[in-house]
Formats: structure tokens, C-alpha cells, sequence
């Protein structure tokens, strides 16, 4: 089911429920552009890992940025309601807290952040929204692993 929840087109694929009020705070305060928002199951992510990344084998959040137009969506982000379940439980906290995680990680990568390349500006930026909107740390923590 596709929706448009202020400035985020969502698809859910998934029977899985969130709560997207956080997720658009988040989006209107750090861009005015659109974002695309897939939340799926594994072995969608799975091909899109495989055929983007070479990695055939699911993973937690994908993000496509567009060329920078001025009337374009920023881009898209992808992620696996699976492992957002997982996850939740694993660390004990809520599924919208684990979506919400992901959802920045995917919206910075959006905005040209980069951990696999930069200098620790993701992980900074990651943390100052984190603390801001008062999240837990769990995705902090396995970024340094």
C-alpha cells in the first residue's frame, strides 16, 4: 500500500504497523525534498543487495539517492521489516525506534553522508539526531563494531 505521509511516499509491503509522526519530524527538519520509503521483507532487500551491492544476502537499509534535481524526490530508502523486528527485540526497544534508527541512517546516506568512506561525519551526525530526538544508542554501538 502506497501512501504519502507529508513529505514521505510509503510503501509498505509489509503487515508490520509504525507509527511515521517521528520519521516526518525528522525528514522536515533536515530536508524539503520528498524521500521514497519502502519497508519490506528480506528477500526483497536481499535482490536489491545483490543487484546494487554485489552482496547476495539481506541487510537492514538500503538508500538510492537521485541526481540532485530541483523538483525530485531525494531518494529512496529501503527497509527490511524483518530485521527492524529482530533488531527491536534483540536491543529491547520498539519497533518505531528501530525503524526510526534505520530511517535516519538511510536519509544521511540520502544527504551524502558516508561511513564506509568519510571520517566519522555520519556517525556524528547519526548521533546528534539520535540524542536530539531521544533515541536509543544501539545503532551507535553497532556502527562502531
Amino acid at each position: 500500500m502506497t501512501d504519502v505521509v507529508n513529505n514521505i511516499d510509503l510503501d509498505n509491503q509489509t503487515n508490520i504497523e509504525f507509527d511515521y509522526s517521528l520519521i516526518n519530524q525528522i525528514t522536515t527538519d533536515l530536508t524539503q525534498k520528498e524521500i521514497e520509503l519502502i519497508i519490506c521483507h528480506n528477500d526483497y532487500i536481499q535482490e536489491l543487495n545483490k543487484n546494487h551491492r554485489g552482496f547476495d544476502k539481506p541487510t537492514d537499509v538500503l538508500s538510492f539517492p537521485l541526481e540532485d534535481m530541483p523538483f525530485a524526490p531525494l531518494g529512496t530508502i529501503v527497509i527490511s521489516a524483518d530485521y527492524v523486528s529482530d533488531k527491536a527485540k534483540e536491543y529491547g526497544h520498539t519497533i518505531n525506534e528501530e525503524l526510526t534508527l534505520l530511517y535516519i541512517h538511510g536519509l544521511l546516506h540520502l544527504l551524502g553522508y558516508d561511513h564506509e568512506i568519510d571520517s566519522g561525519e555520519h556517525r556524528d551526525e547519526e548521533k546528534s539526531i539520535i540524542e536530539k530526538y531521544n533515541l536509543p544508542s544501539s545503532l551507535i554501538i553497532r556502527n562502531d563494531d
